[in-house]
């Protein structure tokens, strides 16, 4: 067994564990813990499969995006287990139909989706002028595929994560009373006469103390 074949075991048993204690653990956050592993632990895969961009997809948006906003979401809620104990009971029968077939389907596609595929041919090898072997990049092909071929499901897919955006923006948005908001159109008609206005008042003294106050004072003293 050589060196790959080693490390695709290794990443193999790592993410079959991590996937399992996803489904089982008990602390949500320590499911979302384990469901960081399993995509890093398939991102090595793929990097052994010579999938590289997929990898570093994975990485950069599931595990540097997604699952740390899986993981701060979690930690907000503050979800009670005991709650959400109360109805599994009720749910399990659903809950096992549907993963049966999931299960029915992954088998079935596993086992009859590639009869008809052909084994991918080997990639030619490519010169450059000055005779030297160019390595190949199946991120610089997929890349080209993407903006020549794919160019337009690619800026639909952009629209639309645009417009998803946006409306989870305008749909989260509340407008709080509490909010003093300042009003730059108003700022900016604002002239310096009316920054400071002097009001003429009269004059007052402080007030002086009756005297018969006094006389009354002077009178229990004596």
């Amino acid at each position: 067994m050589d060196v790959k074949t080693g490390f695709f075991y290794l990443f193999s048993a790592v993410l079959l564990y991590a996937a399992f204690r996803v489904i089982t653990a008990r602390n949500p956050v320590h499911a979302v813990l384990h469901l960081i592993l399993a995509f890093s632990q398939a991102a090595g895969v793929w990097l052994l499969l010579k999938a590289e961009f997929l990898a570093i997809a994975l990485v950069l948006v599931y595990l540097g995006a997604v699952m740390v906003l899986f993981l701060f979401v979690v930690m907000m809620l503050d979800i009670r287990i005991d709650t959400v104990r109360r109805g599994f009971w009720k749910h399990f029968p659903l809950a096992v139909f549907i993963g049966a077939l999931v299960a029915f389907e992954m088998a079935a596609v596993v086992m009859t989706g590639f009869r008809g595929v052909e084994e991918p041919k080997a990639v030619a090898t490519l010169l450059n002028a000055a005779g030297q072997v160019v390595p190949y990049s199946n991120t610089q092909a997929l890349g080209k595929l993407m903006y020549t071929e794919y160019l337009y499901p690619v800026e639909i897919a952009a629209v639309i994560l645009l417009v998803a955006m946006i409306s989870a923006i305008a749909l989260t948005l509340r407008q709080r009373k509490d909010v003093k908001v300042s009003d730059a159109a108003a700022q900016i008609r604002a002239r310096a006469s009316e920054r400071l206005v002097v009001v003429k008042m009269p004059v007052t003294q402080p007030p002086q103390p009756p005297a018969d106050n006094d006389a009354s004072a002077q009178e229990k003293k004596a």
